[in-house]
Formats: C-alpha cells, sequence, structure tokens
C-alpha cells in the first residue's frame, strides 16, 4: 500500500515542479503549386516564424489565390493564406456589388500584412511574331488553372488592355507545366500567362536550350494598353540574373502585390497563438530575409492603409504595429525629430 502512495506523490511532485505544458497549435496555411514562390514562402513562415511561436504549422499547394480564399473561409485547420491582391479585390468588389454568397466568404476575412510584389510572365514561342503583351489580343493564350491568382490576374489584365473578357474559344486553363508543353510541342498554345514572384522555380529550373524555344514578352510603358492596366497592376522588371538561362537582358513587366491574410477568428485561444505568431514575426524577421526565399528581402513590416472594404487583423495589427514602432524607435536618425515623432514618442 505504501509503494504506490509514494509513487503517487513522487508523480505529483514531478507535475509540480515542471509546471504546466502547453500544446502547440496546429495551423494550417494554403499556398500555391509545388512550384511556385507561394509554398517557399509558406515553408519560411512554418519554420522560421510559426515553429518558435510553438504553432505546428502545415504547408498546403493549391491552386492558387482564389482557392485559397474559398480555403481559408470553409476548410478546417486553414488559419493562413497567401492571396493576390487582385483576387481579393474582386471578392470585395462582388461582394459589394451585391453577390450575397461572396459577401459571406470576404467580409470575415482580414489581413496580417503585404508581402511583396509577384511579377507577371507572358511566355511566347521564340519563333513567334509575338514581341509585346500588348500585341496578345488575338492570340491563344493559357491563363492559368481555374480557381489561380494566375487565371484571375490574365483575365483581368486582358479586360484593361483590350476591353473585353477573354475570347472562350481561344484561352485555355491547363497548369503552367502542361500549358509550356502545348505552347513548344503542338504549338496549340500561343502564349502562356505565368504569375510568380522572381526567381520562380518553374523559371530557374529551365535549362540553358530554353532560349532556343521561349521567350518573356516585355511590357511598352509608352502604349496606351500598358497605361490602362498600371491602375491596378505596378511596374515590374524581371531580371536576367534571376533567369540567365532563359534572359539575355532584363524585361519590363508587370507585377502584382501578395497579402498574408487570416479569418476574423474571436476564440481567445486563436486570437492568442496569431498573436504569438506576430510577434515572432517581428522577433524574426531579419531571419526571414537571411535565410528565407529572396523575396523576403523586398517584404517590409509597415501596415500601409488598405482599400475599401480590406480590413486588418487586430490581434497581429497590435503586435506588428508595436514592432514597426520599436524599430523605427532603435533606427538611427536622419535628421531632427518631427512633432508627430515626437507625440508618439518615437524619439527623444
Amino acid at each position: 500500500m505504501l509503494k504506490p502512495f509514494l509513487l503517487a506523490l513522487a508523480v505529483s511532485a514531478l507535475g509540480i515542479h515542471a509546471g504546466p505544458t502547453r500544446a502547440g497549435a496546429e495551423f494550417k496555411i494554403v499556398t500555391a503549386s509545388e512550384r511556385g514562390t507561394y509554398i517557399q514562402f509558406g515553408r519560411d513562415i512554418a519554420s522560421l516564424i510559426a515553429a518558435p511561436a510553438d504553432i505546428d504549422l502545415e504547408v498546403l499547394p493549391s491552386a492558387g489565390s482564389a482557392e485559397n480564399v474559398r480555403r481559408l473561409r470553409y476548410e478546417p485547420g486553414v488559419k493562413l493564406a497567401i492571396v493576390q491582391s487582385d483576387v481579393y479585390q474582386a471578392f470585395v468588389d462582388l461582394a459589394r456589388g451585391g453577390n450575397r454568397e461572396v459577401g459571406d466568404i470576404i467580409r470575415p476575412l482580414r489581413v496580417i500584412m503585404p508581402l511583396y510584389n509577384e511579377e507577371i510572365y507572358f511566355l511566347a514561342r521564340a519563333d513567334s511574331d509575338l514581341t509585346y503583351v500588348h500585341e496578345i489580343r488575338d492570340a491563344r493564350i493559357n491563363a492559368g488553372e481555374i480557381g489561380s491568382g494566375t487565371a484571375l490576374t490574365t483575365s483581368t489584365l486582358y479586360r484593361l488592355m483590350f476591353a473585353r473578357a477573354l475570347p472562350e474559344d481561344r484561352t485555355t486553363f491547363l497548369s503552367n507545366e502542361n500549358a509550356l508543353v502545348k505552347l513548344i510541342e503542338d504549338k496549340s498554345v500561343d502564349v502562356v500567362a505565368i504569375v510568380a514572384g522572381q526567381p520562380a522555380r518553374l523559371l530557374t529550373d529551365m535549362k540553358p536550350e530554353a532560349r532556343q524555344f521561349i521567350k518573356l514578352l516585355k511590357v511598352d510603358s509608352l502604349h496606351p494598353s500598358t497605361r490602362a492596366v498600371q491602375t491596378t497592376y505596378f511596374p515590374a522588371t524581371v531580371r536576367a540574373t534571376s533567369y540567365p538561362n532563359l534572359l539575355a537582358e532584363d524585361v519590363p513587366s508587370f507585377a502584382v502585390r501578395a497579402f498574408l491574410v487570416t479569418y476574423d477568428y474571436n476564440l481567445a485561444q486563436t486570437k492568442q497563438s496569431l498573436a504569438r505568431f506576430a510577434r515572432s514575426l517581428c522577433k524574426n524577421f531579419s531571419t526571414l530575409r537571411t535565410s528565407g526565399h529572396p523575396k523576403w528581402r523586398e517584404v517590409e513590416l509597415a501596415l500601409p492603409d488598405l482599400g475599401r472594404g480590406w480590413f486588418y487583423y487586430a490581434p497581429t495589427f497590435r503586435e506588428l504595429r508595436a514592432c514597426s514602432v520599436a524599430t523605427m524607435a532603435r533606427s538611427p536618425r536622419a535628421g531632427p525629430c518631427t512633432q508627430q515623432e515626437r507625440i508618439l514618442g518615437l524619439c527623444s
């Protein structure tokens, strides 16, 4: 009788000295294809940010941004998503226009932070007569898979440039890999649209002989159709150093912004976990820039004003804003404090 009693006391004592253990949160993040930039960002976030915050973050591939929005809204366990700005805005616009189903999807979603600009590539055969993006009006275009951000971006760009929708009889919705096969082998596709932050693995993996088969179309900044597009998209440069096997020189292009997005969670445990995530993001941000995908060097912890219908997630916003203010206070000053900075306590 004495032995079990003493054993119970020992176990109890160990429990007291060890203290309560906290089970790590188990979250999921939806990204994009296995060869894209989103999934590499997701893996960086999981290993360098979520893990130190005691969050077991599973990184899931997907068809892209449009699918990510739906999965974030409805799929159990998915707490984070990477979404293109034009896709998010399309959902917001449809909801504002009275689409109740879309409104139910987008209204509870919240932004954690902007990430980086993704370059938009239009690839044609090397022997094609096409040179500029504004020449694709009558081409057979692969817009990207249904449900992907690439497909939405391609259709939006086309509509802005030519004031009409992509022609159904000249548009396909294949994966990037399958579309490139169609472009080069049976030539049933004239242009393949791809959206990915450089360096994109799909293009960096190409062999040196790639230049014999495909080329990247240029953006003419002076063409009227380009000005129409720049109300929604940003000018960008695809660098030859990113794709030495494909490009001999830099190519002007377009870009779209990527965002890290979550849901407006009210459960205390989830709010606490996401607040820890934001603190870890602040603490380990420099590690992301040095050890993560090269695109992390373009990311800032600033939280700019969002468009109408977009909202930040309050628990992460508070943490990241405090981080931003603290970083500003530690940074060397280029000049005297302004009155506003003094009021905010950003300098002595």
